[in-house]
């Protein structure tokens, strides 16, 4: 039985429609079978009402079967069609989310923005004598994620939980596919890392049980980690530059 029991995913379609044709055929062979041998007795029966009554009761039998064969095959087609709409409708659902996941990439800000706003967000907080954290996130795809809108989608479920779980004043960039980074303004050290594990917490629940993905996030403060705008871009193009070949082949 373990033989039979080895069923390829691939073929699930083509064997249930086998099991299908197996039922109806053996009962039409069954039903066939049995008009068979109560054709003789029946017809030879004599005439009268007790002939009569066994001759329309085996005609009966003969329609039943035959509706029920009609009926079993009638129902198989419908289960087909509504399982290759299902197909079709989570094929469309799979690409909207793609598509959607491409779009929220696209509209985020690079590189260059990065250096405008983290230099503006510096001037502030080197004014008011105030913290400036910056977080980078480095998403690393497992093995199982193949093909570019697979990646697009797990890249677009990182940028979502970081945009969810961030504040109306943090900024958020997309350097590379797969290298992220987060602006936090008025965010001291401490608060930094509180924050990064409020980040890693979100992601590991949007990489799911197949863990799709898995993310590093590394954080720099101002004024713990470096003491220049310059120093905090260098230490993000450092990452970027590390993570550069990870990130393309995501």
């Amino acid at each position: 039985m373990r033989m039979f029991d080895r069923i390829d995913a691939a073929t699930l379609e083509d064997r249930d429609w086998q099991l299908w044709m197996l039922a109806m055929v053996s009962i039409f062979i069954l039903t066939a079978g049995m008009a068979l041998l109560m054709y003789p007795t029946v017809f030879s029966t004599s005439e009268g009402p007790g002939g009569v009554i066994l001759r329309r009761s085996f005609v009966g039998f003969c329609i039943l079967c035959f509706l029920l064969e009609v009926y079993l095959l009638d129902r198989q087609l419908v289960i087909r069609r509504l399982r290759k709409q299902l197909a079709e409708e989570q094929q469309l659902k799979v690409r909207i989310v793609q598509q959607a996941s491409t779009d929220l990439l696209g509209s985020l800000p690079g590189f260059s923005h990065f250096q405008d706003r983290l230099a503006m967000e510096f001037r502030r907080a080197a004014n008011t004598q105030q913290a400036l954290s910056l977080l980078l996130v480095v998403l690393r795809l497992a093995r199982e994620v193949a093909g570019p809108e697979a990646a697009a989608a797990a890249q677009g479920d990182v940028a979502k939980v970081l945009i969810r779980k961030l504040r109306g004043e943090d900024s958020i960039f997309l350097f590379q596919p797969g290298v992220f980074a987060v602006v936090l303004p008025g965010v001291r050290g401490a608060d930094a890392q509180h924050v990064a594990e409020r980040l890693r917490e979100g992601l590991i629940d949007a990489a799911g049980v197949s863990s799709r993905f898995t993310a590093e996030i590394q954080m720099v403060n101002y004024p713990e980690h470096a003491s220049t705008a310059r120093e905090m871009e260098q230490i993000a193009a450092r990452c970027f530059s590390k993570d550069k070949a990870v990130a393309s082949a995501a």
